[in-house]
């Protein structure tokens, strides 16, 4: 990516936060009054009068409405006095009425629990302390694009944020970022999870993030993830070996007979919690992976699932019935595609 440096480019470069919600050349840090204005009471105009929007309990936001043509080149973002899935990201592309990306805030950000802080170190996604979410995946658009954040919780909400752009021209044959999330709980018996599915146009898959909580002893990665592919129906053309090899580790990703965090550019397991107490006893594991180097491509539609699979004594396999969420990331060429509903503030609640 350094040799991208080396060239002239015809591009105008701006940023959309609550300093300057338009984008406009110009235009930033000019509030008189704002989120912080206790603060810079002395000091006045041009330091630090609104660097933060405040998102009432069952209101939506609106962080960025953009007109032109270019992309969304990186995405930073953090907020205050927010649980785990109580804030809902959605990115509209082009006036297109359904979002493109729709999904917890922290789990797009492959950060399900922001109370339970892991470094993540990876190309597509970076978590810093504590909890600065980036997201590093570049989102095209031909005409504009819209950025929401509803805020699900009971209390006010703090959102720092600042969405870096490029107004340049694109490729007409550019496709659309899209993220969706899902959640089974628990999974019925003998059922795959589905991670995505009816998906369709022509496009590429670029990536999973996985929030699994295991309901029983022993390992639960034995499942494998299938990738259903341009009709695909019975069996699918691409079918993994086991859910710790589709995420880059091997052997029940065990050392020492202990679990072991990683995380790297293109997979990562950045938080175990196997913490075994009265009030904190449920096991969860967070695991990404990105196909930044092997996207996964199809020119009609698109299915992924995955198994839940653990062992029965006599080295049998038992189906499990666990505890599921999902966010699939995939470039296309339409906006037509229909999401299931969200599930409610209640279903999605971490237990």
């Amino acid at each position: 990516m350094l040799n991208n440096l080396t060239t002239e480019k015809d591009i105008r470069t701006f940023s959309v936060s609550a300093e300057n919600l338009t984008g406009e050349k110009g235009k930033g840090g000019m509030a008189i009054e704002g989120s912080a204005s206790d603060s810079a009471a002395d000091l006045g105009q041009g330091w630090k009068v609104n660097p933060f929007l405040k998102i009432a309990s069952g209101t939506t936001a609106v962080l960025a409405d953009i007109k032109g043509q270019g992309a969304i080149k990186h995405i930073w973002i953090t907020s205050a006095f927010d649980g785990p899935r109580e804030l809902i990201l959605r990115i509209y592309f082009d006036g297109h009425a359904n979002p493109a990306v729709e999904a917890p805030l922290n789990d797009f950000f492959c950060n399900t629990n922001p109370n339970d802080f892991r470094q993540i170190t990876s190309l597509a996604i970076c978590v810093n302390p504590k909890n600065g979410n980036n997201c590093y995946f570049e989102m095209p658009y031909f005409k504009s694009f819209r950025v929401e954040l509803e805020n699900r919780s009971t209390e006010t909400s703090w959102v720092y944020y600042q969405i870096d752009c490029e107004e340049k021209k694109i490729p007409a044959n550019s496709l659309y970022f899209h993220a969706q999330f899902r959640r089974v709980n628990p999974l019925p018996y003998k059922e795959p999870y589905v991670i995505l599915d009816n998906i369709k146009g022509r496009g590429h898959y670029v990536g999973t993030f996985m929030h699994w909580g295991v309901k029983s002893n022993g390992w639960w990665g034995e499942g494998e993830i299938k990738f259903y592919i341009d009709g695909d129906r019975e069996f699918p053309t691409i079918c993994g070996t086991g859910t710790e090899d589709y995420f880059g580790g091997a052997f029940n990703f065990d050392v020492n007979g202990k679990y072991t965090e990683y995380c790297t550019p293109y997979a990562g397991m950045p938080k175990v919690n196997t913490i075994d107490e009265t009030y904190n006893c449920q096991r969860y594991f967070d695991l990404y992976r990105w196909h930044v180097t092997d996207p996964v491509y199809f020119k009609e539609d698109l299915k992924v699932t995955i198994q839940a699979l653990g062992w029965r004594n006599g080295r049998k396999y038992r189906p499990l019935q666990d505890d599921i969420s999902s966010v699939a990331y995939w470039y296309s060429n339409t906006l037509d595609d229909v999401y299931p509903a969200l599930p409610s503030m209640e279903e999605l609640e971490l237990i």
